[in-house]
C-alpha cells in the first residue's frame, strides 16, 4: 500500500528572475496518521507545472462551496 502524505505548506518558493522557467522552494509535508514530525523537502518546479497548477486549482476552488467568486 502506497504511503499518504499532508502536503502543510510550499515555502519560500521564489526564482532568479522575472523570466525565471524554474523556482525552487521547501515543501513541508507530514505522513497522514503518523506521530512523527514534519518533514522539509526541498523542491524545484518547473514554470509549466506552476502553470498547470494554477488552472486545475482555480477551477477546483471556483467549484468549492468555500470560494465566492467576486461581482464586477
Amino acid at each position: 500500500m502506497a504511503e499518504s502524505w499532508e502536503v502543510l505548506m510550499l515555502r519560500g518558493l521564489a526564482a532568479t528572475d522575472e523570466r525565471a522557467e524554474k523556482f525552487a522552494g521547501t515543501l513541508v509535508i507530514h505522513r497522514e496518521g503518523s506521530a512523527e514530525p514534519v518533514e522539509s523537502v526541498s523542491v524545484s518546479i518547473k514554470r509549466t507545472i506552476l502553470a498547470e497548477l494554477h488552472e486545475n486549482l482555480g477551477r477546483l476552488l471556483a467549484r468549492s462551496t468555500g470560494i465566492r467568486r467576486r461581482s464586477s
